[in-house]
């Protein structure tokens, strides 16, 4: 069974910068694909990037587009996102996934659960 622990979030200002983690294990990790999601009070989960474990493939939202990275660590089976430039819309808990890839929650059987990012303004 696929675990997936998240860590990193917290509170930043404005303009700051944080990396979230995310440990993958259970599975061997290059059949999946991984996914950062999001997702604010009274709002629905939305895609924010993904990466390929093979090949490092990636896609972000346009809304994050420029301001953060999605990499990964295959020696620590590790995914990060590195967050830059955050705004007070990028509050939100923010979910870890693994599964096929894409924009769809759907697509991705296993998630974490889940770690705050709050932006104040």
């Amino acid at each position: 069974q696929v675990q997936l622990i998240e860590s990193g979030g917290g509170l930043v200002q404005a303009g700051g910068s944080l990396r979230l983690s995310c440990a993958f294990s259970g599975r061997t990790a290059s059949n999946y694909a991984m996914g950062w999601f999001r997702q604010a009070p009274g709002k629905e989960r939305e895609f924010v990037a993904s990466i390929i474990w093979s090949g490092g493939s990636t896609r972000y939202a346009d809304s994050v587009k420029g301001r953060f990275t999605i990499s990964r660590n295959n020696a620590k089976n590790t995914v990060y996102l590195q967050m830059s430039s955050l705004k007070p819309e990028d509050t939100a808990v923010y979910y870890c996934a693994a599964g096929g890839g894409m924009y769809s929650p759907g697509n991705y059987p296993y998630w974490g659960q889940g770690t705050q990012v709050t932006v104040s303004s």
